[in-house]
């Protein structure tokens, strides 16, 4: 064979081969030597090929940076200027929130009542209860509950400079993080007394202010039965019930849940946790 024939065969067959390259990057179909249609392996992304197989791996089944839709950054919750007051959506589902705690002579007793039934509620605690009680915090978080954020002391917010206000819920967010294991999401003012200071910090925290429908007024201990009737009475979707489960003596809302609890079930309510608007 000529040197030229030589010459023109070898590059006839870099061009091919250059050829099959680009048609398997872009994914085309190629032909076969038996002139079926093959489609060409596309390049694996990731390091460059070696000698030996790569075997599967983590890093090679995940996607690179640059690829698929841009990362959605997390919304910012919005400075209100009120509180929410009742749970918007479909259906018979009202909320139970029990607040001033963790108290280890009451909330036991409630989490066992609604671990009894399956059900979920909020408990909006403080930060000198909870500095304490943190087991109960983890109890809480095992449990499907919600932790809110209500103040350090359980002070009159309207009182407070906005220094001293930031101390209270900061500090109790701190205390919520190392036991609950996340910070807060919702926060409910004392005495249910907000003011602008409250909602900002409470925004730039990341939390939502939440207040309540029906107030069982159970801290001026009025009997089980009164507390039960005022929550049966004012049930109705959406409801957010106020309860406590420390401050005070709590045997009488201790008891008046293990009786409402279940009469509200039996009559459709769905009793569940608020999901936030903004995350």
């Amino acid at each position: 064979m000529k040197k030229e024939q030589l010459f023109t065969r070898r590059r006839a067959l870099l061009a091919g081969a250059a050829a099959v390259a680009a048609a398997g990057t872009a994914g085309v179909l190629v032909r076969g030597e038996d002139g079926e249609p093959v489609r060409a392996a596309a390049p694996a992304a990731g390091a460059p090929a070696r000698s030996l197989p790569l075997k599967p791996s983590a890093y090679r089944l995940q996607p690179l940076a640059g690829y698929g839709p841009p990362p959605t950054a997390p919304g910012r919750t919005p400075v209100r200027h009120e509180p929410m007051m009742s749970m918007t959506g479909r259906g018979r589902a009202m909320v139970l929130t029990f607040d001033d705690g963790p108290d280890p002579r009451y909330t036991p007793r409630i989490l066992d009542t609604l671990a009894e039934y399956d059900v979920r509620a909020m408990f909006f605690v403080c930060g000198e209860m909870a500095v304490d009680n943190r087991e109960l915090l983890a109890r809480m978080a095992d449990e499907g509950h919600i932790v809110g954020n209500h103040t350090w002391s359980h002070p009159l917010l309207t009182r407070l400079t906005r220094r001293q206000i930031h101390s209270e819920m900061s500090r109790t967010s701190d205390v919520i993080e190392e036991g609950y294991g996340e910070r807060p999401r919702w926060f409910r003012a004392p005495y249910g007394a907000w003011n602008r200071a409250a909602f900002q910090l409470g925004s730039e925290m990341g939390m939502e202010p939440i207040a309540w429908t029906v107030d069982t007024l159970d801290w001026t201990m009025p009997g089980a039965g009164v507390i039960v009737d005022r929550v049966e009475k004012g049930a109705a979707p959406g409801v957010v019930v106020l309860s406590h489960d420390a401050g005070g003596d709590r045997s009488q809302s201790v008891r008046a849940l293990r009786s409402y609890l279940p009469h509200l079930l039996d009559s459709g309510y769905h009793i569940t946790v608020p999901r936030r608007q903004y995350t």
